[in-house]
């Protein structure tokens, strides 16, 4: 505090001279403006232009640094496709317990489509230009998304990742070897781990989607052999029940999008687990309607 008042009041030489000081003055700032921003993004109040390029940046240059299997240890929740549905996100919060006293995994399905006035629906680009007036916001996220890590590993024995799994991919050593900074490609190995879906059927199948494969319980069986895993936990499905158990147990899918589109009928859900790897499934249904009030809202054109 000391430090704080001496560079308020600009006769900041003495602790700039120190540089312990003052790094230690710069971070209590930084932090102390972190939080500031989440309360006013818990109220649903937008962050400046300026303050997102500057998370944006901050953040990928923690994320340069961590792998394509990312360690986590418990206890953590995991969460599945949250889809934009920002005050559901809230809900999941309230229900899961406010960061950093939880710690929380997302497997991917950040943005999506929203629902705004419950009449049309837009994508994030759209909601960027319009909160922005520009697209600088959506470029910042879509360069920061680039850096994210293709799949994390709870205590060595949970696997886990948006989509599933690839035929090219074995291992979880052959996962760590692809270079993942780079925009999503349409096929290929890294595809695959955003997009597969897990099937009644045995083998690899042609994805539905047009991106990824269909990989059946003997696929999963075997990965998780192989890799000495206990599970693989996914998202990049809606299922009803917010959980859906599968191939065997060898796979999880969990959705935390309650609602989906605001008109799926679907319950939500997270995974708690806890420090001796005990699993808990925490259902929740969507947040209280929200009406955002804005008058410059437009329906964009391919909506029409």
């Amino acid at each position: 505090r000391q430090i704080s008042d001496i560079l308020d009041n600009n006769n900041n030489n003495d602790v700039k001279s120190n540089p312990r000081y003052y790094n230690t003055y710069l971070i209590g700032k930084m932090l102390a403006d972190i939080d500031r921003q989440i309360e006013q993004l818990m109220e649903c109040k937008a962050l400046t232009e300026s303050e997102v390029k500057t998370l944006c940046d901050e953040a990928r240059s923690i994320l340069v640094e961590e792998y394509n299997v990312q360690p986590v240890k418990c206890p953590v929740t995991v969460c599945g496709d949250i889809h934009g549905q920002f005050y559901d996100l809230i809900e999941l919060f309230r229900i899961g317990g406010s960061s950093p006293d939880t710690n929380y995994l997302f497997m991917g399905d950040y943005v999506g489509e929203l629902l705004v006035t419950y009449s049309y629906v837009y994508g994030f680009y759209d909601e960027c230009l319009r909160k922005y007036g520009n697209a600088n916001v959506w470029k910042y996220f879509t360069d920061f998304f680039d850096y994210l890590p293709l799949t994390a590993l709870i205590e060595s024995q949970i696997f886990c990742l948006h989509g599933g799994l690839s035929p090219s991919l074995d291992t979880l050593d052959n996962i760590r070897s692809l270079d993942r900074i780079q925009e999503v490609p349409h096929e290929g190995p890294m595809c695959d781990l955003l997009w597969s879906d897990p099937d009644d059927r045995c083998g690899w199948g042609i994805s539905p989607r047009g991106a990824g494969y269909t990989f059946g319980q003997d696929i999963a069986s075997q990965f998780n052999h192989t890799n000495g895993l206990t599970l693989i936990s996914r998202a990049h499905q809606l299922v009803m029940e917010g959980f859906n158990w599968c191939q065997d147990k060898n796979v999880v899918t969990v959705f935390s999008a309650p609602n989906y589109c605001y008109r799926c009928g679907n319950m939500a859900a997270i995974l708690e687990v806890g420090e001796n790897m005990e699993q808990n499934f925490l259902q929740f249904d969507p947040a209280p309607k929200q009406i955002e009030a804005d008058a410059t809202r437009k329906t964009p054109d391919y909506f029409l």
